[in-house]
């Protein structure tokens, strides 16, 4: 588990939609096989990501927007926000 939680927000015209736990998971694996900088990211639900502190929310978002305008924006660039909602205490 990573201590940083993070919502991830599909952005649409008629208003944002949590991204599908099926596309997190495809970035995140795409990602463990082919860029180490977001190992420390973890899939948990939709529109819900774990990450390490070592994760750049900016670089993620676009990342992920250019991974899943490829592979699931069907011709249309997929535009995202990611929030950080809190952390998990180490106590």
């Amino acid at each position: 588990m990573f201590a940083r939680k993070i919502r991830v927000e599909v952005l649409q015209p008629d208003g944002p939609r949590p991204c599908p736990v099926a596309w997190l998971d495809s970035f995140s694996m795409r990602s463990f096989t082919g860029r180490s900088a977001f190992d420390g990211t973890l899939p948990v639900a939709d529109g819900e990501l774990e990450a390490s502190f070592q994760v750049d929310l900016e670089a993620l978002r676009a990342d992920m927007e250019d991974w899943l305008t490829r592979k699931f924006g069907e011709g249309k660039v997929v535009k995202l926000r990611l929030r950080e909602q809190g952390t998990v205490s180490s106590e």
